[in-house]
């Protein structure tokens, strides 16, 4: 049983202030693994004034001291990856393959930001003026439980990399992969109240940082209703924010498409981190003309997946975080068969030997149309729609028809009919043929998937604000 008592402020591992506390579970196995002691709206201004007090002597590195400092953070995090991913298998449950993804792309995040900086300049002459790109000051950065080393880690390498200090609240169902990441974080040496970590509720600690007039920013990544809360309440102070938030992807499979690769690659980003990804490619739209086969080929495809704990590295979908997911999971199960929906496959309940943990039968829905809720909310667990279209600008008609627009896939073995398409999509990021992530390049979504980009430069700028001395 693990009891995290400490959070990070000002260099040190303190108690924070506020007795509150939140029990920790293994979703595999149901059973309670700890506790975390929680922080407060006092700790959080508590951090946030060690934050602002280092600011100036912090933004006025040079560059190449940052650099050092981001190397030494990618070297701390990989020094402890089996800790690490021990913690992640036991906390979170997630498939071994996303497991051994996670460490390295984390302290790669700092490597990426290192490179970003290295090749940007910070002054330039237009005309009789000389810009800078000036850091903002205190950032705030509010991270989700999907994916805490990377979200925790990437914000981090941001601020840093402008130059601005930062107060990081994780998900406090990810205490335990905070605490063992924060030391490692620590061990780097970086000054003191460069960066803080406090564990916390986030409409105690999470509305502390979007309200309170230190913080010159927000960053977010998580729900589009919490987003828009997170939004509001900076808004009173004019904070710059970055949000990232929900999406219900479209996953086009254009009539050419070679199946034999086309379907794997498409149920691997319907269902990755077991469908508890805003990028998940939930929605697949199918062609008519070639429907049949695509459904028996998603039906096996889906059946074939194994669902299970990390410790078995077969496994493909493990289990939801919570209780509390599992249930929504299960509710959208439910709802889609009210609307009139057919399952392919999967359905309620948990799937066959499995009689613990929060474990969902992977399913697929067709007889959807694009006005159910099914087609339309986020349910983030392993659920596909499928969705026919007859023509290539229905198909584009369709995937566009959402209020998401963070990420998008499609499929065809004419290069450029797929980026013709891609070109249309209304979405922050589009995959063609199962094209990986492209660490450099800019992430974000269009209408409610969230505001602002993240990553290389684009994100590094987002943290920066332009001025213009006149000579």
């Amino acid at each position: 049983m693990r009891e995290i008592t400490k959070i990070y402020i000002d260099g040190e591992f303190v108690t924070p202030h506020g007795e509150d506390t939140f029990d920790l579970f293994n979703p595999s196995t149901e059973e309670k693994i700890g506790t975390v002691r929680l922080g407060d709206r006092a700790a959080a201004q508590a951090a946030i004034a060690a934050a602002t007090r280092v600011f100036p002597a912090f933004s006025r590195t040079s560059k190449q001291e940052r650099i050092d400092m981001l190397k030494r953070l990618s070297a701390a995090v990989s020094a402890r990856a089996e800790e690490l991913n021990a913690a992640m298998a036991e906390e979170y449950g997630a498939p071994r393959y996303f497991i051994d993804f996670s460490v390295p792309n984390a302290a790669a995040s700092f490597l990426h930001m290192a490179k970003t900086l290295e090749e940007y300049d910070f002054t330039r002459k237009i005309e009789r003026a000389e810009v800078t790109m000036q850091p903002l000051g205190v950032v705030a950065a509010i991270t989700p439980w999907n994916s805490n080393y990377g979200f925790i880690c990437s914000k981090l390498a941001t601020a840093i990399a402008a130059g601005s200090t930062i107060v990081i609240k994780p998900s406090e169902m990810s205490a335990i992969q905070t605490q063992i990441l924060t030391e490692c974080l620590h061990a780097a040496g970086l000054p003191n109240g460069v960066f803080n970590i406090v564990n916390g509720r986030g409409d105690v600690v999470g509305a502390e940082f979007s309200s309170n007039p230190d913080i010159a920013k927000v960053s977010f990544t998580g729900s589009t209703a919490v987003g828009k809360q997170i939004l509001r309440a900076s808004a009173e102070t004019l904070k710059r924010v970055t949000l990232e938030l929900g999406g219900k992807s479209p996953n086009i499979i254009l009539d050419d498409a070679d199946l034999d690769e086309a379907i794997p690659a498409a149920l691997i980003a319907g269902v990755m981190n077991s469908g508890q990804a805003c990028i998940a490619g939930t929605r697949v739209l199918a062609p008519e003309s070639r429907l049949p086969e695509i459904l028996e080929r998603l039906k096996s495809g889906m059946q074939a997946m194994k669902v299970g704990a990390p410790n078995d590295p077969d496994v493909r979908i493990g289990p939801m975080v919570s209780q509390k997911q599992y249930d929504r999971v299960q509710s959208y199960i439910r709802l889609g068969r009210e609307e009139g929906a057919h399952i392919l496959t999967g359905g309620e309940g948990r799937p066959e030997g499995l009689n613990r943990g929060w474990f969902v039968r992977p399913t697929i829905f067709t007889d959807v149309t694009n006005d159910m809720r099914i087609a339309r909310e986020e349910i983030f667990g392993p659920v596909l729609v499928v969705i026919p279209y007859r023509t290539e600008e229905d198909a584009i008609r369709i995937a566009n028809d959402t209020s998401y627009g963070l990420y998008a896939y499609v499929y065809g073995a004419d290069i450029d009919r797929a980026r013709r398409v891609a070109n249309r999509l209304e979405s922050g990021r589009v995959s063609i043929n199962g094209a990986p992530h492209e660490p450099l390049a800019p992430f974000g979504g269009f209408k409610q998937s969230g505001i602002g980009r993240e990553y290389g430069v684009y994100g590094l700028e987002a943290h920066l604000e332009p001025r213009a001395v006149l000579v």
